[in-house]
C-alpha cells in the first residue's frame, strides 16, 4: 500500500516538537506511536524507527514518531525517560488531529522509552496496547546479575577467549578487576534499587516496582519482545522469570512474550528489524 511521510510540529509545554507521520491511502482506525529512547545517532538505532514505520505504513498502520524535549530537531532542555509524559500526551494529541479516523494507538518503545510508554498507558484512554522492546529494568543489582551470568559464563565457553590464554595476550588481572566489581555489585547493592538512566542521573525510584505496578494498572493487550544477544533484554528475563508477581503478570493471557533469537538490542539486521515489525503488524490487526 502506497503512503506519504508528512513533517509535522506541534507544543508541549512551550516547547516546539518534530515528528513524522507516516500516512496510508487506506489507513485503519488503530495507529502506533513511537516513543524513541536515548540519545543514538541518526544512522543508527534510531534509522530503524523509520524504516518500521514505513512497513507498518506499507500495511495500512499510520504511524508517528517524534522527538520528545531535548532530544533531536525538537526545542527544549534535555530529559531522562521517566520526564516524558507531556511530550507522549502532546504527541497523542497531534496524532489524532492529523488522523480523523483514529479510535486508538499503540505506543511502541525500545529500551527506556518501553518503560516510559508502560509509565504513560494506563493514564490515557487512548492508548489501547503496547508494544515493548527489551524493555529497561536497569538495577546496579539487575545490571550486575545479567553480567554474571550471560556475559561471563559466555566468555568462559568461548574458544577465541581460550585462544588468547594459551597466546599469553589474555590479561587475567583487568579481567578479575571487571568480575570483581560486578560481584560487589550483586553483593554488596541489594538495597541499591535507584533508576540507572541512560541519559541523565539516577531516581530515588524503585524502577522494576514502578513498571510492576504501571503494568497491572494498564489493561490493554501488551506485546513483548526480547533479542536473546541483548544484556539489557536478559535482564528484564532474569526479573520476569525470578519474581513470583512478575512470573504471575507475564504470563496473563492479554501478554504476548516473544524472543528474536541471536538478535542484538537495536535488532541491527534487516531480517530482526522486519521479524520485529511482521511481528507488530500481525499483533496489531489481531487486536
Amino acid at each position: 500500500m502506497q503512503y506519504e511521510d508528512i513533517a509535522l510540529t506541534f507544543n508541549c509545554q512551550n516547547a516546539r516538537l518534530t515528528g513524522i507521520l507516516s500516512k496510508p491511502q487506506q489507513a485503519t482506525t488503530h495507529g502506533v506511536l513511537f516513543v524513541v529512547g536515548g540519545p543514538q545517532y541518526r544512522i543508527g538505532s534510531h534509522r530503524q524507527f523509520t524504516l518500521l514505520a514505513r512497513q507498518l505504513a506499507e500495511n495500512g498502520i499510520p504511524v508517528f514518531r517524534f522527538d520528545y524535549r531535548g532530544m533531536g530537531d525538537s526545542e527544549g532542555m534535555q530529559r531522562n525517560f521517566t520526564q516524558i509524559d507531556d511530550d507522549i500526551r502532546a504527541a497523542l494529541d497531534c496524532f489524532f488531529q492529523q488522523e480523523l479516523q483514529l479510535q486508538k494507538v499503540v505506543l511502541w518503545g525500545l529500551c527506556d522509552a518501553a518503560s516510559a510508554s508502560l509509565h504513560y498507558s494506563h493514564q490515557d484512554p487512548r492508548v489501547s496496547g503496547l508494544v515493548l522492546v527489551n524493555p529497561w529494568v536497569r538495577t546496579e543489582q539487575g545490571m550486575a546479575k545479567a553480567y554474571l551470568k550471560h556475559y561471563y559464563l559466555q566468555r568462559l565457553l568461548n574458544l577465541s577467549l581460550w585462544k588468547k590464554v594459551v597466546s599469553g595476550r589474555f590479561n587475567p588481572f583487568v579481567a578479575l578487576g571487571s568480575l570483581g566489581q560486578q560481584v560487589a555489585k550483586l553483593v554488596f547493592n541489594r538495597e541499591n534499587a535507584k533508576i540507572c538512566s541512560q541519559n541523565g542521573p539516577e531516581t530515588d525510584i524503585n524502577l522494576p516496582e514502578r513498571m510492576l505496578r504501571d503494568l497491572r494498572q494498564f489493561k490493554g493487550k501488551v506485546l513483548c519482545i526480547l533479542c536473546t544477544n541483548d544484556l539489557t533484554a536478559q535482564e528484564f528475563s532474569d526479573l520476569s522469570s525470578s519474581s513470583p508477581e512478575w512470573k504471575e503478570l507475564m504470563s496473563a493471557e492479554r501478554i504476548t512474550y516473544l524472543e528474536l533469537e541471536g538478535a542484538n538490542h537495536t535488532f541491527s539486521q534487516r531480517n530482526w528489524r522486519e521479524q520485529i515489525g511482521a511481528w507488530t503488524i500481525d499483533w496489531c490487526k489481531s487486536k
